[in-house]
Parts: structure tokens; sequence; C-alpha cells
């Protein structure tokens, strides 16, 4: 039985991987090192956070995005925004050196047992572990308005469903919502040749502004430090005080998390996509219908004017809700023993990212609800996988788990493909 088993190996799952392997625990990690950024986002996209928040974490922050960078003859600067591509192939590095070897299989299932958990692969293979840390990215929670929801995958899609644009050049699109990956995904369509339109329930696009450099005077720097999610001292409490965010009332927390750092484009992409896109600010989807091969969009503006819009295809870039009612690979019975941050569905975390059922953790956007929007973003990785690492050993301290360390796991570990029984 190991002593932990990851499950997700984007940049949460490997940082978690990271400080466990360096604590000595026997672990293993499953799924697609880098997925999202790998197989959904297409070419030509860019990060949004900056270069210096976007580092996975190990103990000693010996493999950052700097020291990628520098292996490729590269220099990551502040305000010089990265392919995600780059980002990637550093999450690719970083999981060859910081992390054990990672199993690619897919995790189906998760339930409890005596003594922990057993989690089946997509191949039948059963694995035992006394805790379990759900890293499991974004993709499971993907937000489709209601109004689209009858229509098939042919007709409409999330923006997170596309690694390859290509198959829109020439056609009719129309992209839902006004955050970064709506006009973002806009811009990269026309540019191709996409014929398309943004549609946004606001009645304004927000643009991020362009950074100020990282040496400021003072007194400037004071008004509004630097953090890992954009200058502002209400930025900083967000991102460098998680564990003050989890202690506010349950309310308030639901409030920060759906209403702080909302849609905005980035400052680079605002001359791309003004000078090609086509806008419609003010209105919202009511209904969504076939006609001849098509789609016909009823759209209701804010003044309650209805029109219509016939487009080839419609692209949702509405986000993603974390809720256990999505996390199809947990056990029915274990969700329903699992307190929640209300009014969402999204597990209740310790101070250490445990859920309310002992040795299960949760990571990323799964603990967002809990700790805060710097869970939205790499740069919440950190903090998240020292306190959760740290959750783990006391956990298994008081199951009575052993540790053991790197080369004793090395040594004892069960083949690939079979179960650890003891």
């Amino acid at each position: 039985m190991y002593d932990l088993v990851v499950v997700g190996a984007g940049p949460y799952g490997l940082s978690i991987a990271a400080h466990a392997a360096a604590a000595g625990l026997d672990l293993r990690v499953f799924g697609r090192p880098m997925a999202s950024w790998r197989d959904h986002m297409p070419p030509g996209m860019f990060l949004k956070s900056e270069p210096w928040a976007s580092n996975l974490s190990d103990p000693k922050g010996a493999f950052s995005l700097a020291a990628y960078a520098r292996t490729q003859g590269v220099e990551v600067r502040h305000a010089s925004p990265l392919p995600v591509g780059f980002f990637a192939s550093y999450g690719l590095w970083f999981a060859e050196r910081a992390a054990p070897p990672v199993d690619e299989r897919t995790i189906t299932s998760v339930r409890a047992c005596p003594g922990g958990f057993r989690l089946d692969t997509d191949d039948g293979t059963t694995i035992l572990a006394r805790t379990v840390a759900l890293a499991v990215g974004v993709m499971p929670f993907t937000d489709i308005p209601a109004p689209l929801r009858g229509l098939s995958s042919e007709q409409v899609s999330h923006s997170s469903h596309h690694a390859d644009l290509a198959r829109f050049e020439g056609r009719d699109v129309t992209v839902i919502g006004a955050g970064q990956a709506a006009l973002e995904t806009a811009a990269l369509l026309a540019e191709q040749g996409t014929v398309v339109r943004v549609v946004a329930r606001s009645d304004r696009l927000n643009w991020n502004t362009l950074p100020p450099p990282r040496q400021r005077p003072a007194l400037e720097a004071a008004r509004a430090p630097h953090t890992g999610l954009g200058c502002g001292w209400k930025n900083y409490l967000y991102a460098e005080t998680p564990g003050i965010f989890r202690r506010l009332p349950e309310t308030t927390r639901a409030r920060v998390f759906t209403s702080a750092l909302g849609p905005a484009g980035a400052w680079w992409l605002r001359d791309r996509f003004e000078s090609a896109v086509d806008v419609r600010l003010g209105e919202s989807v009511a209904g969504a219908v076939r006609v001849d091969g098509r789609v016909r969009l009823e759209l209701v503006a804010t003044t309650g004017r209805v029109g219509t819009v016939d487009t080839d295809h419609v692209i949702a870039a509405t986000g993603f809700t974390p809720g256990l009612e999505r996390l199809g690979l947990v056990d029915r019975e274990l969700r329903a023993g699992m307190r929640t941050v209300r009014p969402s569905s999204a597990p209740e975390a310790s101070a250490v990212f445990e859920s309310s059922y002992p040795g299960l953790f949760v990571a990323g956007l799964l603990s967002a609800p809990s700790f805060g929007p710097s869970m939205r973003f790499v740069y919440g990785a950190a903090y998240t996988a020292e306190r959760l690492v740290a959750g783990v050993r006391r956990r298994l301290g008081a199951r009575g788990g052993s540790l053991v360390t790197v080369r004793q796991r090395q040594a004892s570990s069960a083949p690939v493909g079979e179960p650890r029984l003891s």
C-alpha cells in the first residue's frame, strides 16, 4: 500500500509529487503530464501570468521556469509573455527531474477501503494507498451555458476542447465570454481567416494594463505591490495569504471566489483583438437551435431587445466550476460524506488541504472555494504542495503509516501494473 497516490500530473500534481518524494514518501503519480497545456490549448496562445509567477514547486527551488529557460538559451523577462507550448515543455522537464516517474494511465475510480483507498486504472489495475491527493486540474469542471447544452459537439464546444483551431478556417464561429480564453481564442480564429464574433453579457470588455517594472520607487511599490496575481494589496492578500482566506465565513469566500479577478484580457492581446473581432456586448444567449445545418442563437440584450445570429459553430469560453458532482472518478458514497463550501459543491479543505474524509486531499481548482483565487493559477502550487505534503505526513503518522526513502521506494515498488497490497 503506497503512502500517497497523486491523481493528476499538471502543475499542482507534479509540485505535490516533488515535495512528497523529497519527504521520503512512497508514492505514485498518475496522469498525462501537463495534459491541459499540451492537449487543450491551440498553438499561438501565451501565458497570461508573469513568468516569475509561473513556477512549479520543488523544495529547493532548483527547477524554476527561469532555470529551464537557461537550458534552452532563453531569458524569461517580466512583462514579456511566454508561449503556452514553452510552458508545457517546462512542465515535462520538471517532471523528469523533480518528481517520480509519472504513470500515464487514467485513474477511473477512487473508493475507500480498510486502511486507506482503492484506486482503479483504465486498464483494470488496482492500486492501494493510505492517502490520495486529487490534483485533477480544470477539465472535469468545464461550464457550457444551459441554452447550448442541447446542441451536438459538432455545433458547440468549450474553449478548452481545442488543441487546434484549424478546422474553423473559412467558417463562421461565435465565441461566448469576455475573459482571456474567449478573447484570445477569437483573435486566433480571426488571424487564420475565420469570421468570428464575441458575445458577452457584460457591457464592456476589461483589459489588464502593462505591468509596472519589478524594480520601482519604494512608495510606488508600497501603494501597489507586485504579486503572482497582479499588482495591488487585494491581490497580495489573495496571492500570499490563502490560509487567512480559508478562515473567512463561507458566504464571503463564495462571493470572492465568484467575483475576484473577473474576466479580462491581457494587455498584449488588445491591439490584435480590437482590429479583427466583432463584439456584441450586453447580450446573453437565451436559446439555440439547429437551422439548415447551422446554429441559430437567440440573444437577449440588457435592454430587453431580442435578436438572432446564425453561425456554424459556438465556442463557449465560459470557464470552470469545481464541484463534487462533476468528479465522477470519486465513489458516490465517498462524495456524499464530504463537507462542501456552501453554496458551492466544492469540498471543504482543512489548513493542509485535507477534505472532511480523512486521508483524501484536494488541490488546484477543487481547493479554490476554500483557499481563494490563487488556487486558480499556477502560482498557488507552491503554497499547496508544501502544506499538503505536511498534511499527508501528519495523516500517515496518525494511521501508523511508515515513510521510506526514495531509494527504498525504488527498490521495493511493485512493477507497473501490479497492485500494492501492503
